[in-house]
């Protein structure tokens, strides 16, 4: 689970300015990319894009199974996903603190945003877990209880951000139209717009990135329900989950790219 540390626009506290000198966008490549590797969350998409595009390759059987390259990338498959466990070691506090900081209007906003950093919080506090069964330091025996409220967790937290999601998308886009009349109004008063138009562009940007991150929480959700229907059934094929893996990793990827 990973899509939701883009926090919902309902639940989040003010935005804080950036101290920054320079602006992504006047920074050359490989500074940029030396900021990115920096962060937990950018190693840990990287991570997952390697480890869901080797999913594919696995399930598209494009290599005989008695291939020794076969055995390779099946282990580098299980051992990436082992190391990205250990990657969310106490992550589960960022959806603690984002509970307090949040700002609730209503009680469904209070009822969505439980639902949706409780289930995301207690999905990282479980996996915690279940890397320590996997790696060998609680009994094995444990690591699929620990995997199955993980799943459920993981699935109930999604459920909650959609919906949060979707109320932000309604929102940005109530203050686009807003900001779209505003603009035509300067122009019949033949007054100046360029901050409007400055407003307008970041606004359009704003809701293409919740759009792309609504995307992604129905990806990995696709990827709990295989969880929980231990890969039965079309939807939990190893070739549709693996995608839906690789596509959640590139949007994640491409958000916190340009967050840096």
């Amino acid at each position: 689970m990973d899509s939701k540390s883009e926090k919902p626009l309902v639940t989040a506290a003010p935005p804080q300015k950036s101290t920054s000198p320079t602006s992504p966008d006047e920074i050359d490549f490989l500074s940029h990319l030396e900021i990115y590797l920096t962060k937990r969350d950018g190693v840990d998409k990287l991570l997952k894009i390697s480890r869901y595009a080797t999913k594919i390759i696995l399930a598209s059987s494009a290599l005989p199974e008695s291939s020794p390259l076969t055995k390779r990338l099946k282990s580098f498959e299980s051992s990436v996903g082992l190391s990205r466990k250990a990657f969310r070691l106490g992550k589960f506090v960022q959806d603690v603190n984002a509970l307090r900081a949040s700002h609730l209007d209503s009680k469904e906003d209070i009822a969505l945003a439980l639902i949706a950093y409780g289930g995301e919080g207690l999905y990282y506090f479980v996996e915690q877990f279940v890397w320590l069964a996997k790696s060998g330091l609680i009994d094995g025996r444990h690591a699929r209880t620990f995997g199955r409220v993980s799943a459920w967790a993981e699935f109930v937290g999604y459920a909650g951000s959609i919906c949060l999601k979707f109320r932000d998308l309604k929102k940005l886009s109530e203050d686009e139209t807003c900001l779209l009349s505003s603009i035509e109004v300067a122009v019949s008063r033949g007054n100046g717009r360029v901050e409007e138009e400055s407003r307008l562009r970041k606004l359009k940007q704003k809701i293409l990135m919740k759009k792309l991150s609504i995307v992604q929480d129905f990806a990995d959700g696709l990827m709990a329900i295989a969880d929980l229907r231990d890969g039965n059934g079309f939807l939990s094929a190893p070739l549709v989950v693996s995608s839906a893996g690789l596509l959640s990793a590139i949007i994640s990827t491409h958000k916190n790219w340009v967050s840096c």
